[in-house]
């Protein structure tokens, strides 16, 4: 079954947000992930804890696990964390 890591981020660097962007798109290819959706949101319910959201699309749950602790895509967390706020789901 298809499974969605869902990333909620607040910006702190937009340059470095757009650097890591570009890094993580490239992480994602062995996994077979994309992004599917990703911006600004719009809160039509409740409050939210973050400004944007991501949603990559993964194949399975195996392949979304594997792709976050990939060394490829640890390589970039330092980048991530210094460019943004973040949390990350797995569904």
């Amino acid at each position: 079954m298809q499974s969605l890591v869902v990333v909620d981020l607040t910006p702190v660097n937009k340059a470095v947000v757009a650097e890591y962007s570009a890094l993580a798109a490239e992480t994602l290819k062995p996994y077979s992930g994309e992004f599917i959706a990703k911006g600004h949101i719009e809160v039509l319910r409740g409050e939210a804890g973050h400004v944007m959201k991501a949603v990559i699309a993964f194949p399975d749950k195996e392949s979304a696990k594997a792709w976050y602790n990939s060394a490829a895509y640890q390589a970039i967390v330092p980048l991530r964390d210094s460019g943004m706020h973040s949390q990350f789901h797995l569904v």
